[in-house]
């Protein structure tokens, strides 16, 4: 009885299995070849970590800097200080008529009394101020802007609308440190992305000398790998594994080296911010930051390998 051939989609599965089991075998031994020189493995792995952190740290800085300039944006008000001839009567009425406006979220009436009073206990002054014939105070409203109404520009636009009511002395947003401060978040966000542009390239030539020296070193091996039939792919597969290896613990210890680095800080951090009446913690880095610098870490790892190999694998010919 004639053999019947072997279905398609078995065959398919059994080269699947076996590359994999291929690739793994050689992933795993090429792990193990670094771990028979753990000192110089780990100190090309600690220079990689170390330049990537650096702007993984300012990264997470900037992140920690915008969430914070958030909240101020929300907190950012406008004061209202009226003519003294005001009453409290009229001074509620036109509070009562902002809180309508769609751009105001809420509106605080301070009266001359309360002013003086929170003055009084601030200052330090209070003898002096007895002294006072009349309160010099003015009533004064204190108006928040409401959702998409918080940035800078439409909080300064709805300043100029209440200047122009005639109850309104002075009205005042303070917003120019604001804006100062969004420009040097800009500014350090796109440090940033320049310091990591040119540490990826250092990362880059790390890799690419480090699998050079392997590929330099085993150089006897890959000429005799090469005479009995051996292709440049399967010769070029543990380099490339290796060099994966060197970007994913370069990628954990950036890791772990910004973790400790923001742990240090938090306590200083909660103290300074705590003198502002805030509760303000860093932010260290979240699950998906974390899975980005391990995917980039190991992509330059790759892409270091695949340059030496490409360079100086070709050079190597049996003798």
């Amino acid at each position: 009885m004639p053999r019947q051939p072997a279905k398609p989609g078995f065959k398919r599965r059994v080269n699947i299995k076996t590359w994999f089991m291929r690739h793994l075998q050689v992933l795993l031994s090429s792990l193990g070849r670094m771990s028979s020189k753990p000192l110089g493995s780990l100190m090309t792995a600690a220079v990689i970590g170390i330049a990537i952190s650096l702007p993984v740290s300012l990264y997470v800085l900037v992140e920690n800097l915008q969430d914070l300039g958030q909240k101020w944006d929300v907190g950012a008000g406008i004061s209202v200080f009226l003519h003294p001839e005001v009453t409290d009567s009229q001074a509620m009425e036109l509070s009562r008529k902002l809180e309508h406006r769609a751009a105001v979220a809420s509106v605080s009436y301070i009266s001359p009394q309360q002013a003086m009073a929170e003055f009084r206990e601030l200052s330090g002054f209070g003898e002096a101020l007895d002294l006072l014939q009349e309160n010099p105070l003015p009533a004064v409203l204190l108006i928040y802007p409401h959702g998409d109404h918080n940035k800078a520009e439409a909080t300064a636009s709805l300043a100029e609308q209440i200047r122009q009511l005639p109850e309104v002395e002075l009205a005042q947003a303070d917003l120019q440190w604001l804006q100062r401060f969004h420009a040097i978040t800009h500014m350090l966000q796109r440090a940033a992305a320049v310091l990591a542009s040119l540490l990826a390239l250092a990362v880059l030539l790390i890799v690419v000398n480090t699998i050079r020296l392997e590929i330099q070193g085993r150089r006897s091996e890959i000429e005799i790998i090469k005479l009995v039939g051996g292709t440049n792919s399967f010769i070029r597969r543990p380099f490339m594994y290796e060099g994966i290896w060197y970007g994913l613990f370069g990628g954990i210890i950036s890791s772990f080296l910004v973790l400790l680095a923001f742990s240090l800080l938090q306590g200083p951090v909660v103290k300074l911010t705590g003198l502002y009446q805030s509760d303000f913690r860093l932010a260290g880095l979240s699950p998906g930051s974390f899975m980005l610098v391990l995917g980039s870490s190991t992509l330059l790892g790759l892409m270091g390998s695949w340059l030496a190999v490409k360079q100086h694998l070709d050079d190597i010919r049996p003798g």
